[in-house]
């Protein structure tokens, strides 16, 4: 029996397994310690660990991944997406050891994984490219002088990845120079290369890419196109198959483009050819990803073909034969844990309860129970949908979204459902730029209802009283008198609620009930779902998810005035710019912490001294962590 193993982690091993299962492949998972008790490393044939949490020690590390298919006895070694799928060092480590890379030769990863090759590469293959700089000399001077050829706003990638990571946006040459050092640093521990390229911004640009599929036998198809335009921080949140703003006359320019530049580079297997699209409806070479897509299922949907069994089938040398015409429109969301509020930052915790709708395709890498660390990408799941034509495919997946809900840790769930309503999605008029000029899609729900907050007391006190020895009353929550309904008052959000009861309960005249499914209340007769994870009550009511406080926590005076400067996020701290003693202002920048490939600065929350700066460069730090303590001015 052939056995692949998956490099690779969360729904992406997943949705491999399953087609590989279907083939009646033997599958091998690898997880690091981060993972152990993850989905996907229950699914498999065989799991091995590779190491502790950090991915240059587990999935990151070419040697581990090797020893580990190699022990396994596999054939065939699938990348995934990110980590090393794109990384030529470890498909030719592969193929040294007798394996098979699920992914294009190494020379081809070398050419194509390096936006400034791949650009020289297009451009003789006729293929219109963005202004802009893509040299060798990686001098600030020579960055200083291209842009100012080139003309602001500019874009800097890093030259040897893809995926938004380290993409930094320079309106004016006055930040030029510090963008240069993030986008660098993002880089360097991304890629492990801090080369970067400059590309001139387009303004309000459609993004779209191609899907190619190639066999080691010379054929090569395109299976149309994706437009992937709803994106914040450069990384996409929702795709949609096929583009709006693309023509049958531009979808066939772009399909030959592509599939000509793959031929002329000896691309095979799966890959993407990406482009954006100017506001004149022209389009010019971005990149090519050379791996499988995370947004492949709206092409899967609407062509009706397996990527991932074509993958594999070419993989073990077999011709394509895939003679698929589209159907419909497919339409995908990425259900990322983070706080769109908060800029989307990136958030942790255990999912304490999982509801996904009924029906629906949802690509997901967790369970109710899992554990959502700070060690990896934020991205928890993809709801997919399908339907005859593009306003059935919206609404269908704004049902979906409307029944799925996630408590314990903050997604952006919430914020995707405002995106699917937008007038521009509904138009098909989406461009890059919009989430950012439209900030209020991603404002947090209103301060929670009487009804939100009763349901959260009473769970709380049902909790207690579960836990408690009922038969003595001096054990008891509250007051207590013979005779008398029982009385308890919790806080929550910083404030006394009065329960009355032990189930039912009553809080300011509402009768609230729990129901017979677990975590499931009703209030008033109307449903709710209330759970405590760790110092929060997690409540939906009417539609929204409300995370209360229940720490009762007390609330000093130099807390509200901002004396202690936290980690917004668990992370890693990059860079300490604040010393002891040291005047600041508000904003100044006292430190960045790194955290699911984001860099966050932490900023002085107001004018005054720092008294002393508590974490060092190196330090893995807790969400809310202190890190400095400021003397307000």
């Amino acid at each position: 029996m052939t056995t692949v193993l998956v490099a690779n982690r969360g729904e992406i091993a997943r949705r491999i397994f399953r087609s590989a299962r279907r083939m009646g492949l033997r599958t091998v998972a690898v997880y690091s310690d981060a993972d152990v008790d993850a989905p996907f490393v229950g699914e498999a044939d065989v799991a091995l660990r590779l190491g502790p949490a950090p991915a240059n020690d587990s999935y990151l590390s070419v040697e581990r991944v090797v020893a580990a298919a190699r022990d396994a006895g596999a054939r065939l070694v699938h990348p995934g997406y990110g980590f090393l799928s794109e990384q030529a060092d470890f498909a030719e480590a592969v193929a040294a050891a007798g394996m098979t890379f699920v992914g294009p030769p190494a020379a081809v990863l070398r050419l194509v994984g390096d936006k400034a090759q791949a650009k020289r590469a297009a451009a003789a293959a006729g293929i219109p490219i963005v202004p802009g700089y893509a040299g060798d000399d990686q001098r600030d001077e020579v960055f200083v002088a291209s842009a100012r050829t080139t003309g602001y706003p500019i874009l800097l990638k890093p030259a040897a990845g893809g995926g938004g990571i380290g993409m930094q946006l320079v309106a004016e040459e006055g930040g030029l120079r510090e963008a240069l050092a993030r986008a660098r640093r993002a880089a360097r521990a991304a890629f492990g290369d801090e080369r970067v390229i400059l590309e001139r911004a387009i303004e309000r640009p459609r993004h779209v890419e191609i899907q190619l599929l190639a066999d080691t036998h010379g054929r090569t198809v395109a299976l149309g196109d994706r437009d992937c335009s709803a994106q914040r921080r450069h990384q996409k949140v929702l795709e949609e198959a096929p583009s709006p703003a693309v023509s049958e006359a531009l979808r066939e320019r772009l399909c030959g483009a592509s599939i000509a530049l793959a031929r002329a580079v000896g691309y095979t297997n799966a890959g993407t050819c990406e482009f954006i699209l100017d506001e004149q409806g022209e389009f010019f070479f971005l990149e090519v990803n050379a791996r499988l897509q995370v947004e492949h299922p709206v092409t899967e949907l609407v062509w009706g073909v397996d990527l991932v069994e074509q993958q594999l089938r070419i993989a073990m040398g077999e011709h394509l034969a895939v003679e698929a015409r589209p159907r419909g429109h497919a339409v995908e969301a990425r259900v990322y844990a983070e706080d769109p509020a908060s800029g989307f930052l990136p958030s942790t915790g255990r999912v304490a309860y999982l509801r996904w709708p009924a029906g629906i395709r949802v690509d997901s890498g967790i369970e109710q129970g899992s554990l959502v660390s700070g060690d990896y990408d934020p991205l928890l799941a993809k709801i997919v949908v399908h339907a005859d034509d593009r306003a059935a495919a919206i609404a269908k997946l704004a049902a979906a979204l409307e029944g799925s809900l996630i408590l314990g840790t903050r997604t952006n769930v919430r914020f995707l459902r405002r995106l699917v309503a937008h007038p521009a999605l509904a138009g098909g008029v989406v461009d890059t730029e919009l989430i950012e000029r439209t900030p209020e899609l991603a404002d947090p729900p209103p301060s929670p209802p009487s009804e939100a907050v009763g349901v959260g007391a009473a769970a709380q006190i049902a909790a207690t009283y579960g836990s408690a020895r009922p038969v003595d009353p001096w054990e008891a929550l509250g007051g207590w008198r013979a005779g008398a309904t029982r009385v308890a008052t919790v806080i929550l959000d910083g404030r006394p609620v009065r329960v009355e009861g032990t189930g039912p309960f009553r809080v300011e005249g509402r009768a609230i009930r729990r129901e017979s499914e677990p975590h499931a209340w009703s209030v008033d007769g109307r449903p709710a779902v209330a759970i405590g994870e760790g110092d929060a009550l997690w409540v939906e009511w009417d539609g929204e998810t409300y995370e209360l406080d229940a720490s009762a926590r007390e609330r000093s005076v130099d807390a509200l005035i901002g004396s202690e400067i936290a980690a917004p996020m668990p992370g890693l701290v990059l860079a300490i710019h604040a010393r002891a003693d040291q005047r600041v202002r508000r904003g100044d920048l006292v430190c960045v912490v790194e955290a699911m490939k984001m860099e966050l600065r932490v900023e002085a929350p107001a004018d005054g001294t720092i008294k002393k700066v508590l974490c060092a460069v190196g330090d893995h730090v807790r969400r809310g962590q202190r890190l400095a303590e400021l003397e307000p001015a």
